[in-house]
């Protein structure tokens, strides 16, 4: 893998604007076209389901042939699909057995909802902090993690 530019690493830990020639070197990192294209695809799969898969499978190819601070999006977005489907699968189980052992319809229903609009948030959330990283030219902080890669979230102005 490629190393990340030694503007990157100061820019990444600081608010400090970096030059309009390392921005442009940044914006023509490897992997970056493709990174926004996957996270395009998540956010499409909130219509087609069937674009998500794409997406991951897109992600596990060009991974290794990214920069490294694209490969962290990369990783994030690897992840953001993974973990999804395992709660899912795990939630669709759950809502069978709940609607086996004889709860009014009403009870699974809602849960349903309310799982899949979390879920919802939860996926539209990590896309949005991953595009606001990436058109930053900033890396994901910890690509694995199970929220929104360590990035801090606050519904206040700065």
């Amino acid at each position: 893998m490629a190393t990340t530019p030694p503007s990157l690493s100061s820019h990444a830990q600081s608010d400090v604007p970096i030059t309009t020639d390392a921005a442009t070197s940044l914006k023509n990192s490897r992997g970056r076209g493709v990174a926004i294209i996957v996270y395009m695809l998540f956010l499409g799969s909130v219509l087609a389901v069937v674009t998500a898969p794409i997406g991951a499978l897109i992600a596990h190819l060009k991974k290794h042939n990214a920069d490294e601070w694209v490969a962290s999006h990369l990783q994030f977005q690897i992840r953001t699909f993974w973990l999804g489907l395992i709660g899912g699968i795990l939630f669709m189980a759950a809502w069978q057995l709940l609607g086996w052992i004889g709860l009014p319809a009403h009870v699974p229903w809602a849960l349903g909802y309310l799982y899949f609009t979390a879920c919802l948030i939860w996926m539209v959330g990590r896309c949005g902090i991953g595009i606001t990283h990436l058109t930053n030219n900033r890396p994901i902080a910890n690509p694995r993690s199970l929220a929104f890669g360590g990035a801090r979230v606050t519904l206040a102005d700065r």
